[in-house]
């Protein structure tokens, strides 16, 4: 049985919802920037405030949605058009994401990129080269991975 007016209506919604994420993330990412610019007034008229504070809270509410993480990854994989590090792929996390380019937040989130792409080898999904600075890629149909 056919119901092209509830199809059409789901999709209507759904165009509507993502219209509505899109305005919240840029929402988002204008907070990010104001508070980043606070930080930098705080630490102008008292360089030895503790900003580091809100800089872990704010990491930790941060967090990906469960598959999120992982299906960023591939998509950056399937794009790479070589081996990328896992500090590329936090970069462009980063950027996405609007999250702050400080070090603290790219090691933390080179750690969870790293623990994702660990998973991903675990289930053969992806290849790890190079011992000194590891770099990952998709494997190749019918080619024998490398160690």
């Amino acid at each position: 049985m056919e119901r092209p007016n509830t199809i059409s209506g789901l999709q209507a919604k759904r165009r509507q919802l993502v219209k509505l994420r899109k305005g919240l993330e840029a929402d988002v990412r204008k907070v990010t920037c104001d508070l980043d610019h606070l930080d930098a007034c705080i630490r102008l008229f008292d360089p030895t405030a503790d900003t580091a504070a809100a800089i872990k809270r704010y990491a930790t509410k941060h967090r990906a949605k469960k598959g999120q993480m992982k299906r960023f990854v591939l998509d950056r994989l399937k794009e790479a058009t070589a081996p990328i590090t896992s500090l590329d792929i936090a970069e462009a996390w980063i950027a996405d994401r609007g999250l702050r380019t400080d070090h603290g937040t790219t090691v933390m989130i080179r750690k969870r990129v790293g623990a994702c792409l660990t998973t991903l080898q675990a289930q053969g999904c992806v290849y790890g080269y190079g011992e000194v600075n590891r770099q990952w890629a998709l494997p190749v149909q019918g080619a024998v991975p490398h160690s």
